[in-house]
């Protein structure tokens, strides 16, 4: 039997996969009782708890076990030449608040699967294999995108780290070091990751959107990842008034120049998508102060959000003006103030070609239903294709979206995305000469 052979034949643990599915699960239920969904808070208790799980895991399949500074969790399989490139996979393990099981986590399960069905075969890589388990991917906790991979690569610019978690109002210092991170080591000491180190990097991760149950197909080959561009903390300032007594001619009606704003981008984002630009524009915070909003008054203050992305960077600026442009106007016609506020993002990033291939040709040579497909959302896999490291991306299916409760990927659908996920990396790690 070939080495080809062998390693196309060692089969992905699921059973293992489960297991770790199924704690993470029930150690959740543990942390947060009866609230809905799952929550594994970043530098927080749930986070933690899942990180302990891998590790513990990786121990006992006799995987080399290190994390950096800010706690990033590494499981590397050793290669026979330990000075080449390794290649790497993986995924982040927080999640949103009462987000699903799956998100960001399938990806470091997938990864030790592999490892495992390799380590039971007896198959030892050409290379060293490493699994990462990332922290902070969800900028739900704290308003930064990638810390845990920027940090890896000692991107994360000093002062992030006393920007506060949006629940605890605790830096991420603090956090940090209650977790038993380095903060004072990110940035300063050399960086844990070096692009010219990395043969490659792989990620495994639920498709968060309808797409491929909507076409019956089991996975994705990512094409792209969309950048981001958000206002987090915007408001409009008018002036309250007597909704009976004050005319429309003196009013300063925050809600109705927000309304505007909001109206006019929407035909800006049908045009730009009518003149080829791909993006989306989402408005998903709009709130009145609750302390002086009243129905007989006009409404003086209104907080928003704004989020804008693409895989285009002159898409996202293009909308940035058109959004400029329309609180102009509507300071002009209202006679309010806006205030956006601090401008925070993601820069898009391009999945590389060839392993894009390779995971299709993957696909297809165990009769899966596939297609290509960009990513709306923002994952760690942009950081390291921006770094110049070749990067590919694998969605599996996923019924009712990500970020709720209710995320419900099928384990053969999991195990079949696994399993195109192992053929590359055998390729890749010099298991085998094909995919």
């Amino acid at each position: 039997m070939t080495l080809q052979t062998v390693a196309n034949s060692a089969e992905p643990d699921m059973a293992l996969a489960r297991h770790l599915f199924d704690q993470m699960r029930r150690d959740n239920a543990h942390l947060n009782g009866d609230a809905p969904g799952i929550t594994r808070d970043t530098y927080g208790a749930g986070e933690q708890q899942a990180h302990a799980l891998m590790r513990e895991c990786a121990h006992k399949l006799g995987l080399e076990v290190t994390t950096d500074a800010a706690l990033n969790l590494y499981l590397t399989l050793p290669g026979r030449d330990r000075t080449a490139a390794v290649v790497m996979t993986g995924s982040h393990l927080d999640s949103v608040p009462r987000g699903g099981n799956y998100d960001g986590a399938a990806g470091v399960v997938a990864g030790l699967a592999v490892l495992a069905g390799w380590i039971a075969a007896g198959l030892q890589p050409q290379c060293d294999v490493t699994v990462m388990g990332i922290r902070a991917e969800e900028s739900a906790w704290f308003p930064v995108s990638y810390i845990g991979s920027k940090s890896a690569f000692g991107l994360l610019p000093a002062e992030t780290l006393e920007i506060l978690r949006l629940d605890t109002r605790r830096s991420l210092r603090a956090h940090l070091e209650q977790c038993g991170g380095r903060p004072d080591d990110i940035g300063v000491a050399p960086p844990h990751l070096i692009a010219s180190r990395i043969a490659c990097f792989l990620e495994l991760h639920i498709e968060q959107g309808p797409v491929l149950v909507e076409a019956g197909q089991q996975v994705g080959v990512v094409t792209g990842i969309c950048g981001s561009l958000r206002y987090r903390h915007a408001q409009v300032s008018g002036d309250y008034a007597h909704s009976g007594a004050t005319p429309r001619s003196h009013r300063h009606d925050a809600v109705v120049a927000l309304a505007e704003v909001i109206a006019r981008l929407q035909q800006d984002w049908a045009s730009m998508e009518a003149q080829g630009h791909e993006l989306t524009l989402t408005f998903g915070q709009v709130f009145t102060d609750a302390g002086q909003a009243d129905i007989s008054k006009v409404s003086g203050l209104v907080s928003f959000g704004v989020d804008v992305r693409s895989r285009s960077i002159d898409s996202l600026h293009c909308m940035e003006r058109h959004l400029l442009d329309a609180v102009a106007a509507a300071e002009q016609r209202h006679g309010v103030r806006f205030a956006l506020g601090e401008r925070t993002g993601s820069q898009p990033a391009q999945m590389d070609p060839l392993l894009q291939d390779q995971l299709q040709a993957a696909a297809q040579g165990f009769d899966l239903s596939q297609r290509r497909l960009p990513s709306g959302a923002g994952h760690d896999s942009a950081l390291f294709a921006n770094q110049g490291i070749p990067t590919g991306m694998l969605f599996v299916r996923n019924g009712n979206g990500s970020h709720n409760p209710d995320e419900a990927m099928e384990l053969d659908d999991f195990a079949a995305g696994t399993r195109v996920l192992a053929r590359v990396m055998a390729a890749r790690a010099g298991l085998t000469d094909i995919v």
